[in-house]
């Protein structure tokens, strides 16, 4: 058993980690509630402001994979270091931006820093805490930041706007990033040594030809939701799939790959991956349709509005300490994964149910409880069996491969799910009982989505090997299959 001081050492690490992705999470949802402030001080118009949003996101998705194998060939340490002094500093010029293209620009390198760092902290984790059941609690409170996130940024970006204006939101990362970068050499352990060749021969023309294939599906399912630009949508969808088989091709004939193709024959990495695209397709869209129920049918303020979504985060956080390292203990990675599903799924068919007129702790509090618990499980679960079942040198571009198949989740599942609640409004003839009507429906898909996720969950191993700290001994060199194969 660790001696005190080195429990009291791991704690302040794990502290440091998750607080960084709370930051990195918070920020996808806390610069919604401030775009009409943004818009008016920047004259963006509606369609424009997509971009303060999108430029994150779309970053953040389409450098995960590079970002984890930078983590993999440099050392975790250090590219969460350099990722989060790159956010930090986009952070820092997007506050004090003033012309929107700055604005833009700067959200994009805050995405670019999070894809580098999200990966380097899965793998920082799994060093730290090589004990089972430390390595269920320290993965239980990091899937509880990044459920918390979306919830406390949604709530955080109300009251720093109409508090301290919209420059706070992205300003208030700078001391959180500094305080943390001063941590990083003492608290982090230090990365093993490497060989020199993988950093000289890092895969630039995958790395290229990736990333652009994923910001330009990215952006074409963004785009289908907007009439005005479906076609062109369309155009760009077909351009980044051909763009996705070339990196396909790419990987298949490079000497050290950034996504070594071999990892999907791991059936821990292949089914987390398709699981968690649907956590994301059902998770994001239900804050999104909370947001237009309260607002838009219930009268509430955008700032009450977060604040009802708050005990998401909350409960998150409680079952981070408490539920989940027992799940993970009792359940292993694949129960803890199905049954988070599972529980978001009652929840969301519980909106589902949502009447014309509500009050919200008999209507809305219920479902955000059930919400709250389950949304980390399925971030915990969907994550540990794909990052511990591989090599170590592969920790970070596995983290990688599985959050991006999120990232493309989301996006798919936002678009899809707005869309289908608008055509129901639309269909039953508009007005406050058919658009709740709407929303209803696309609570219903999103449900679906969470029970699918689920049911696909349960065709992982029964005991993954990641279910309940690192998938094989650190002092055991990985199979031949892990250590010499480049090529699938």
């Amino acid at each position: 058993m660790p001696e005190r001081g080195v429990l009291r050492g791991r704690t302040a690490a794990l502290l440091l980690i998750t607080a960084v992705e709370l930051v990195v999470f918070l920020d996808t949802t806390v610069v919604n509630i401030a775009l009409p402030a943004i818009g008016a001080d920047l004259a963006l118009r509606e369609g424009e402001l997509g971009w303060v949003t999108n430029a994150y996101l779309l970053a953040f998705g389409g450098f995960l994979v590079a970002g984890g194998r930078a983590s993999d060939l440099f050392g975790p340490r250090r590219a969460f270091a350099a990722g989060l002094i790159v956010f930090t500093v986009a952070s820092a010029v997007a506050g004090l931006a003033t012309q929107a293209w700055l604005l833009v620009g700067a959200r994009a390198l805050q995405g670019l820093g999070a894809a580098v760092v999200v990966p380097a902290q899965l793998a920082l984790l799994r060093v730290t805490f090589p004990e089972p059941a430390a390595h269920r609690r320290a993965f239980g409170v990091w899937s509880a930041m990044g459920a918390a996130g979306a919830a406390i940024g949604t709530a955080a970006g109300g009251l720093l706007t109409q508090g301290l204006g919209w420059p706070a939101i992205f300003l208030v990362n700078v001391p959180v990033g500094a305080v943390a970068l001063a941590f990083v050499t003492r608290l982090l352990p230090a990365d093993a040594a490497r060989p020199r060749p993988s950093a000289r021969h890092f895969d630039l023309a995958g790395a290229v030809t990736g990333t652009i294939a994923l910001l330009l599906v990215g952006y074409a399912v963004g785009a289908l939701a907007d009439p005005g630009t479906r076609t062109l949508a369309w155009i760009l969808l077909g351009a980044g799939a051909a763009g996705l088989a070339g990196f396909v091709a790419i990987e298949a004939r490079a000497a050290e790959p950034l996504l070594p193709l071999r990892l999907f024959r791991i059936r821990e990495v292949s089914v987390s991956t398709a699981v968690n695209a649907l956590v994301g397709a059902a998770h994001v869209p239900a804050f999104a349709l909370l947001a237009l129920y309260l607002q838009d049918t219930q009268g509430y303020s955008p700032t009450e509005s977060g604040l009802a979504v708050l005990p998401v985060a909350l409960v998150s956080i409680a079952a981070s300490r408490t539920v989940i390292p027992a799940a993970l203990e009792r359940l292993g990675a694949r129960g803890t994964l199905a049954a988070g599903l599972a529980l978001q799924a009652v929840a969301l068919a519980w909106f589902a149910r949502l009447p014309v007129e509500s009050g919200y702790l008999a209507d809305v509090l219920p479902g955000t409880l059930v919400f709250g618990i389950g949304l980390p499980a399925a971030f915990v679960g969907v994550t540990v069996p794909a990052v511990t079942a591989v090599a170590e040198t592969d920790t970070g571009v596995a983290a990688g491969i599985v959050n991006t198949a999120q990232r493309v989740g989301s996006g798919l599942g936002v678009t899809a799910v707005l869309l289908l609640a608008a055509t129901v409004a639309e269909t039953a003839g508009g007005g406050p009982a058919a658009r709740v009507d709407g929303l209803r429906s696309g609570f219903a898909a999103a449900a679906l989505l969470a029970a699918a996720g689920g049911a696909l969950a349960l065709t992982l191993p029964r005991r993954a090997r990641g279910d309940g700290g690192p998938g094989r001994d650190q002092a055991t060199p990985p199979p031949e299959d892990d250590r010499v194969r480049t090529r699938p």
